[in-house]
């Protein structure tokens, strides 16, 4: 009896290897019908991540791999999110969901890295007119997602990505990664879910909503004020509510929440310039079903570049980085010695390594980015798996 292709690829999953094994069949590494698998290229809570080649016509793309037994599958709800948003500029295509073996698998666009990993190369912090440039394309990527009728949910660094290095689409912004999404009306009628509280926490501790601390049902609006906590992040460097000590981890999640609660506007945005501040005050006075005013928040970050004397020319800070030649020309050295001389990133550089972590499949579960991991909801059943992330390593891909 020959040997099972699909078998033998599982077989190495399982084990970690990130290619069949030589004695394996010649078809063992091809999935989808078409879809070769390559490098091994990162991991998450959800399973595996790989580079893969579409044989009919050699484009490279991602093929995430998830247990058909995980506890908390999202590889199936992710494509659902994909197929909803097609053709949507700043969403990546998704080719191909099916089952392989003892996996699912997601064939999805193969992207540049992510904004975290473009602030950790430019010594964790970015200007204002990098943050003010990004800020458009974020508020525009995130409302494309809500004229779909969902909402996010996850709202951080880690799923907005650039696009691949020597591509038209290099310094584009693309948002990633759907596990979390949720429709928040109904596509025919618009009626809006209804407003509840004790809900189950979705999300990343450091950037999500206040109404998320305290377990109130999500909607447009947190999406948006998680956008406003991440570009505070991107101009100052870290947040004010990074780095709590509790004795548990639910008690320095509500540790962070009381935090933000406590922390001003006007001092969280000092220094910097007042659009800023006044975004993070529309955006925590939505109603709950309140459509929000995407043109007045976009033009806010219009107004704050030319407050700072910058022009929108669409060159963002890692693109100067190693004299003008851009980041991709650095080589990993490089990449060392530029983040060893950023004076103040060395025990930032070590804290962010330990606190990040891989995005939830649940949708019941809260990310903490604190330094202990994460903060579960009594419904979650799975610790998350930590990434391995090296920038040089980086998981190049969506979702990662």
């Amino acid at each position: 009896m020959s040997a099972n292709p699909h078998h033998s690829l599982s077989q190495n999953l399982e084990n970690g290897n990130p290619t069949p094994s030589k004695s394996s069949s010649s078809s063992s590494n091809v999935v989808g019908v078409h879809y070769r698998v390559g490098k091994r290229i990162g991991e998450g809570s959800f399973g595996i991540i790989y580079e893969g080649t579409n044989l009919l016509n050699n484009q490279q793309v991602a093929i995430k791999f998830e247990p058909r037994k995980s506890d908390a599958p999202q590889l199936r709800d992710e494509y659902r999110a994909y197929k909803i948003l097609a053709g949507t500029p700043g969403i990546p295509t998704a080719y191909y969901f099916g089952q392989e073996g003892l996996h699912n698998i997601l064939v999805i666009d193969l992207l540049g890295p992510s904004l975290e990993d473009m602030f950790d190369m430019c010594g964790r912090k970015f200007s204002i007119k990098t943050v003010s440039m990004l800020a458009k394309f974020m508020l525009t990527r995130v409302q494309s997602i809500h004229d779909h009728n969902l909402i996010y949910r996850d709202i951080k660094p880690d799923n907005f990505l650039i696009g691949k290095p020597g591509t038209k689409t290099a310094n584009n912004v693309f948002l990633v990664d759907f596990g979390m999404a949720k429709q928040y009306r109904d596509p025919k009628t618009k009626q809006h879910i209804p407003y509840r509280e004790r809900k189950s926490l979705s999300g990343t501790a450091r950037y999500m909503s206040i109404n998320t601390h305290l377990g109130r049902e999500q909607s447009r609006r947190d999406d948006l004020e998680a956008l406003g906590h991440v570009f505070m992040y991107f101009l100052r460097g870290s947040l004010p509510w990074q780095g709590l000590k509790a004795a548990t981890n639910k008690q320095k999640y509500e540790k962070i929440g009381d935090k933000k609660q406590s922390t001003v506007i006007k001092d969280l945005c000092d220094g910097f310039p007042e659009e800023f501040g006044i975004y993070l005050q529309y955006v925590r006075k939505l109603g709950f079903e309140e459509t929000p005013d995407y043109d007045f928040l976009r033009e806010l970050f219009t107004k704050a570049l030319k407050t700072s004397g910058e022009t929108e020319d669409g060159v963002y800070d890692w693109m100067l980085l190693n004299d003008g030649k851009g980041w991709e020309s650095m080589s990993k050295q490089a990449t060392r010695r530029a983040a060893a001389q950023q004076p103040h990133l060395n025990n930032q550089k070590k804290a962010a390594a330990y606190d990040k972590a891989a995005a939830s499949p649940a949708k019941n579960h809260a990310h903490d980015h604190t330094g202990d991991g994460f903060q579960n909801d009594t419904r979650a059943t799975k610790p998350p798996l930590k990434k391995k992330k090296s920038f040089m390593q980086k998981i190049f891909v969506c979702g990662a």
